[in-house]
């Protein structure tokens, strides 16, 4: 079973950064991970995904060019550098993994397995 914990939210002027950082517990072997996030009246979507294994990453077209995935799986840490912040970046941002061994899609699934508790982002 895998924990996740995000941080690092918080309410940041349009044009601004923020840096999202999620603390993984349980089995370190490769997987799949990602980051979500949802909008309030909005459906979860997919933000970005990073293979565990080869370091491939998928990302959002909205936020292709302005958001960086990456991972320490050393420190069991997984991170969202977000910069050029917009207004509809705004939402809560969920820390996500599929299960160990896991290969991540050619393409942003629509959820993951294990999901953290979420952190709030606002861009204003």
């Amino acid at each position: 079973h895998v924990q996740l914990v995000e941080s690092g939210g918080g309410s940041v002027q349009a044009g601004g950064s923020l840096r999202l950082s999620c603390a993984t517990s349980g089995s370190t072997a490769r997987r799949c991970w990602g980051w979500f996030r949802q909008a309030p009246g909005k459906a979860r979507e997919g933000v970005a995904i990073i293979d565990g294994g080869f370091g491939g990453t998928t990302y959002a077209h909205s936020v292709k060019g302005r958001f960086t995935i990456s991972q320490d799986m050393p420190k069991n840490k997984l991170y969202l550098q977000m910069d050029s912040l917009k207004p509809e970046d705004t939402g809560m941002y969920y820390c996500a993994s599929n299960p160990p061994w896991s290969v991540c899609p050619t393409s942003l699934p629509k959820g993951m397995s294990y999901s953290g508790q979420g952190t709030q982002v606002t861009v204003s």
